[in-house]
């Protein structure tokens, strides 16, 4: 028993520690000037969508939104807040993410 509870612990220590997005395991948003062609809407508002493309989560709203992308683990991947448009968050990992947009909150596997 002692075993399992020491390998669960080292798994979660390994998990905290890797990088989740890019090279220094830093996520930041970019502006995005065009439309990304292989984008799938996964929710859409009256005044945001977010939409994935392969490692990013796009998020279009008509107004500055305080926007939070966790792990499934509940990791902080980013918290930013947004611009009117079109925004891009590259991450580096394939898994499952939380993405918490004002009182929208949602679950996308990349």
């Amino acid at each position: 028993m002692k075993k399992i509870r020491l390998y669960s612990l080292l798994l979660a220590v390994m998990l905290a520690a890797s990088p989740v997005c890019g090279a220094a395991g830093v996520a930041t948003w970019e502006t995005v000037k065009t439309e990304i062609v292989d984008a799938k809407s996964v929710i859409k508002e009256p005044d945001i969508e977010i939409l994935t493309a392969p490692s990013c989560i796009i998020v279009n709203c008509n107004k500055q939104v305080d926007i939070k992308v966790f792990t499934i683990l509940g990791r902080v991947v980013s918290s930013e807040t947004l611009p009117p448009g079109s925004s891009r968050l590259t991450v580096g990992a394939h898994g499952v993410y939380i993405v918490k947009v004002g009182e929208l909150t949602c679950k996308i596997a990349l």
